[in-house]
Order: C-alpha cells, then sequence, then structure tokens
C-alpha cells in the first residue's frame, strides 16, 4: 500500500470505527452505584450533598431555612492510553492485525471508570465524604433539626466481622443521586497525533501513533445509601445491613426511604449472595424470605 494523506484518513477513520465497536462491547457496571456528573472544569464542587428536599404545609408565607454548607470537591485527573503502528504494517496491508487492538482500547476506554468508582467503594472506609466522615464510617452525624443544627445523632454505615475478611455491599441505586460519583469531564477520544507520513515521528521511527484522552474522577455521594459489611454474607447479616439502610433519616428526622435493592459482591461471594437473596427455596425447603429483595452485581473489580 503506497501510504498517501488520503490512506492515512482511511485508515483513522477504519480505526477509529474499530474504537466505538470496543465501547459497544464494554460492561460500564460503575453506571449502576455512580451517578454520573458532567464537569466544566478543573473540579466540580458538590455543595448540595447531604441537602435532601421536604415538602412540608403551607402556612402562611413560606419557610425559608439556611441550609447546612458542605464543601466537598472532585478534581479531575487526566488519563490517556497510546498505540504505535509501524509503518511497514501499513505499507504490506497488514493493518487487519490491528483492529482487535484498538477494539480493546474502545472497551478500555469505556470500562476504565469501572476501575476509579469500584476502587473508591473499596476503600470507602478511608475516603472522607461531605460530612466530613469518613464515606463508610460508625458515626455520621444527624441533626434533629432540617438545617443541620442541634445536638447530632451518630450513624453507622458499615459492619465489621474478622481482619481480611472480604467486604461485601448493599445500597440502593434508585434514587436520582447514587451512592458515588463518576464525574466526567471529557469522554475518551482517539486521535491521530501524526497525520503526514513525513513527519519527524516516522522518520526517525518509521511509527504512526494513536491515542487515547480523556478527564474524569471517582467519588463519594451520599453515605446514608450504601453499607459496607466484612461479615459473612448470610440471611442476618444481610437483613442487618437492609435494616441500617432502611431506617436512615435525613437531619430533621424525615426517613430517606432507602430501598436497598442492589447487593455487590466480590465474585468469591457470588454463591453466597445468591443463596441469600437469589434462591427461591432455603436448605431444607422452607421459602427464602429474602429471595428478589436485591438484585446482585458480581464485580471483578472488587476481587
Amino acid at each position: 500500500m503506497i501510504i498517501t494523506p488520503d490512506t492515512i484518513r482511511a485508515l483513522n477513520v477504519s480505526f477509529n470505527n474499530a474504537f466505538q465497536a470496543g465501547i459497544k462491547l464494554a460492561d460500564s457496571q460503575y453506571t449502576q452505584v455512580a451517578t454520573v456528573v458532567p464537569s466544566n472544569s478543573s473540579s466540580n464542587v458538590y455543595g448540595w450533598l447531604g441537602q435532601f428536599p421536604h415538602m412540608q404545609k403551607w402556612v402562611g408565607s413560606r419557610t425559608v431555612r439556611d441550609m447546612a454548607a458542605h464543601a466537598y470537591s472532585l478534581n479531575n485527573i487526566l488519563y490517556e492510553s497510546t498505540v504505535s503502528v509501524p509503518r511497514v504494517d501499513i505499507e504490506d496491508d497488514n493493518i487487519g492485525t490491528y483492529t482487535p487492538i484498538f477494539q480493546m482500547q474502545g472497551q478500555e476506554a469505556e470500562q476504565y471508570p469501572n476501575r476509579d468508582v469500584f476502587s473508591v467503594l473499596a476503600n470507602g472506609d478511608s475516603i472522607i465524604c461531605y460530612d466530613g466522615q469518613n464515606f463508610f464510617d460508625t458515626d455520621h452525624p444527624v441533626f434533629p433539626n432540617v438545617d443541620g443544627t442541634g445536638t447530632p445523632v451518630s450513624v453507622s454505615n458499615i459492619f465489621t466481622g474478622a481482619a481480611g475478611a472480604p467486604a461485601w455491599y448493599l445500597m440502593d441505586v434508585s434514587k436520582p443521586i447514587k451512592p458515588l460519583i463518576f464525574q466526567q469531564r471529557i469522554k475518551p477520544q482517539i486521535t491521530n497525533k501524526l497525520s503526514d507520513a513525513n513527519s519527524d515521528k516516522v522518520f526517525m521511527e518509521d511509527t504512526f501513533l494513536y491515542g487515547i484522552r480523556a478527564r474524569s474522577a471517582a467519588g463519594v455521594g451520599l453515605w446514608q445509601l450504601a453499607v459496607k459489611s466484612t461479615k459473612p454474607l448470610n440471611a442476618t447479616t444481610y437483613e442487618e445491613a437492609y435494616q441500617a439502610l432502611r431506617a436512615m433519616k435525613a437531619d430533621g428526622g424525615d426517613p430517606l426511604n432507602v430501598v436497598p435493592g442492589l447487593l455487590v459482591v466480590p465474585s468469591p461471594l457470588l454463591p453466597a449472595a445468591k443463596a441469600v437473596v437469589g434462591s427461591e427455596l432455603l436448605t431444607g425447603g422452607a421459602s427464602n424470605p429474602n429471595y428478589g429483595l436485591s438484585k446482585i452485581l458480581d464485580v471483578a473489580w472488587l476481587n
């Protein structure tokens, strides 16, 4: 194949198509547990976290309350992935061998948020959230007044078992705001740095470069919507986590009506998760009262 500007443009289209095909193959599990938030700057400030809308009877003038201010921000991070294509492979019409590579780049571009989001989840007991406590903690403050005043009570969303035991998570992902946040500044895009066969890079190294670039961040959202447990996953511990979420209240005492509909587990705990919520019958033939209360999400990034 003779390399011309038209040839390079055709290759760009071909590799971009392979990249887009790879995106369609991705398993974007992070969207099940994280709210995807657009970003237009180097960081986003989430001052509204912890402010729960509350309707009340209108008597006289509106009641205006100054809500407690929370300063929680996420700084966007720059990501890249680069592939080199030797000029000789283009000359020899050997470019078909690169199609799977660009498909894998597309798949990785769509899946890399999984790695970031589930890393945040796994380390949530050491990541500060909007109320100044770790996301998973034993003493989140909940105040008696909706404006965040008064003497708070401490609320836990973590249950600790044996040291080194695998963690599992119970969540409400039915609300507009999910337990975690994925902040997207720039979606992954594929670009060809060198469109000129006479460029210095091609002249010196005889290769063309194709790169992926993206900007994003992952962080924690509402702690009231998730529980972490390192206790053995069984009916008793599942019900403990379930009731803890159902009991969650906003400042002022209004129930949040948390619906623990997603059980997130690493792959080794999948059999236990199926036994707890995925089986209609218990051992012995009795009906399983927890059957279907939560869907199961088996996450490789938690293994």
